[in-house]
């Protein structure tokens, strides 16, 4: 950690750093417990021009702000730290814990406005993420999730040619299979487990946040990608929202062709198989 880094900190949190532990998560930015002088702890994400690190620091003072959603108090926020106040984390997401974040995403998923997008471009795992604001979710999730996302894995060298042409004539038939929602939900964006702080049953946190108005089975789809929720979060879920038919058997593995283009332009590999495999389902 560069000696202007530590000075901001201490700086920032009128204490000296008396240790620093690395942590495991950072896609594009190294991350530290940092333990100060008066026996507290924050963590510092730590990155370079075009980290996305600001706006991940506005994503979760929105979030603070606008939702009952737990995330981190946010003490610094530009491209190069993000300082945030330190989450307990000692526990697994247990049967409890998947309740409790059922009512949280419940509640978050409550939250509408008049357009899907946001009012600003915000970022997944570092990548630039567009939110043009429309009234027309399947022309956003074709055009700013879908081509978006494919383009950036394409131009990376990541996606094969032809695989972009089929992404290309399945996002000009999304009707087919997905509707306009009854009206636009906040989403957090990014809900795989390793954003999903859990101390004693209870949630403690949600991190690395990719917020936007969405239709909320965009979410719920990411929840089962890498086995984020169970039967418990989902039983408890629907006490709350309705699942509309359809959404497990075919809708989830549609709506999760946004996060695997995500995985296939940042890591390649066996996600380009993945996406391959769902469009061969839809016939294409």
């Amino acid at each position: 950690m560069k000696k202007h880094i530590i000075k901001t900190i201490e700086d920032i949190t009128g204490h000296t750093i008396r240790k620093k532990k690395s942590l495991g998560g950072g896609c594009i930015s190294d991350v530290y417990k940092i333990s100060l002088s008066n026996g507290e702890a924050v963590v510092a994400k730590v990155g370079d021009k075009g980290s996305g690190l600001a706006l991940e620091g506005m994503m979760l003072e929105y979030l603070l702000q606008n939702t009952k959603l737990p995330v981190p108090d946010v003490l610094c926020s530009n491209d190069n730290l993000l300082l945030m106040t330190w989450v307990p984390s000692s526990g697994e997401l247990d049967r409890s814990a998947q309740i409790h974040a059922a009512d949280l995403l419940a509640s978050l998923h409550q939250i509408s406005d008049s357009y899907y997008g946001f009012y600003c471009d915000t970022v997944i795992g570092g990548l630039n993420q567009a939110n043009p604001k429309s009234e027309s979710w399947l022309e956003f999730f074709a055009q700013h999730r879908i081509i978006d996302m494919a383009r950036q894995g394409l131009e990376a060298g990541l996606l094969p040619t032809g695989l972009m042409g089929r992404l290309e004539k399945f996002s000009c038939n999304l009707d087919k299979w997905l509707k306009e929602p009854d009206q636009p939900s906040l989403i957090h964006g990014d809900m795989w487990g390793g954003n999903v702080l859990v101390d004693v049953g209870r949630i403690s946190g949600f991190v690395d946040p990719a917020i936007y108005f969405a239709d909320p089975e965009i979410e719920l789809a990411f929840t089962t990608l890498f086995s984020t929720f169970g039967d418990a979060f989902f039983s408890r879920y629907r006490e709350h929202r309705e699942i509309q038919p359809g959404f497990f058997e075919e809708r989830r593995d549609l709506y999760n062709l946004y996060p695997l283009l995500v995985h296939v332009r940042l890591f390649g590999g066996s996600y380009v198989e993945s996406v391959d495999s769902i469009l061969r389902k839809v016939g294409f």
